[in-house]
């Protein structure tokens, strides 16, 4: 496959990425109501399809395309687990003090995270595609899964804010090309520098990972616990990983 062509496929997926990741904002603007439901449970089948993606996924991928020891890989991953924590911290402080002293700069905060939240999505499907083709793929899909009640919340606290509708869109159509623009960038550095390829699959796989312990599980804790085994909740989170692991077996056995 030419680059020209490698290039084509991976903007695809990046675009596939950013698209989906809107919908959830686009519906909340059309049907609060539902949205807020397709968010609910969402929430637990984007939790499965990230931790499977990580740990089927991603860690394996770097584990084959590293000469290095294991330790190393993982890590690679503890520093993406501990670096987007840091960072994480220092954004939430940022907006809850300027949200707490009705400061006007909450929206821009909130954007400007969102943007950076994309470029990571970039980075990870970029490096994942370097590696294989099939395991861009499979990322792309559990990338997206986060993204969707993630921006159906990012467009109801800009609605809470005072925004109109249209710069709500305008603003996060803007923020999804980070996805696009980190894609690029990536695929250019990546295939010239392809010891990096490894590390950053490590990387990518903590920060994932972290996200979805972190940020996405909780949110399903919120929800009021069934005395059922198999609630909705555990069904969609279990849904999530089986769907991803099926996906890179099916992807494997493509390539293979």
């Amino acid at each position: 496959m030419t680059r020209t062509m490698n290039l084509l496929y991976l903007l695809v997926l990046a675009t596939i990425g950013s698209l989906v990741s809107l919908t959830g904002g686009v519906l909340l603007l059309l049907n609060k109501k539902f949205a807020y439901r397709i968010a609910k449970f969402s929430n637990s089948f984007a939790a499965g399809a990230l931790i499977a993606a990580v740990f089927f996924d991603l860690l394996p991928e770097a584990l084959r395309n590293s000469s290095k020891s294991t330790n190393d890989i993982f890590s690679w991953a503890l520093i993406g687990i501990i670096a987007f924590f840091i960072l994480e911290r220092r954004l939430r402080w940022f907006h809850h003090h300027h949200e707490h002293n009705g400061d006007q700069t909450v929206p821009a905060m909130l954007i400007i995270g969102d943007t950076l939240h994309n470029a990571i999505d970039g980075v990870a499907i970029a490096f994942a595609y370097l590696a294989s083709p099939a395991v861009g793929v499979v990322t792309t899909i559990a990338v997206a899964t986060h993204e969707i009640p993630q921006e159906i919340g990012d467009f109801g606290l800009l609605l809470k804010l005072g925004w109109r509708r249209r710069n709500i869109v305008i603003a996060n159509v803007v923020s999804a090309m980070a996805t696009i623009v980190a894609a690029t960038v990536v695929f250019f550095v990546g295939r010239n520098h392809e010891a990096l390829v490894s590390p950053a699959l490590s990387l990518s796989a903590g920060v994932l990972l972290y996200i979805a312990l972190s940020d996405v599980l909780p949110t399903v804790h919120e929800k009021h616990p069934s005395r059922k085994w198999l609630d909705s909740s555990n069904v969609l989170l279990i849904a999530g990983a089986a769907i991803v692991y099926i996906a890179i077996r099916v992807a494997a056995h493509i390539e293979g």
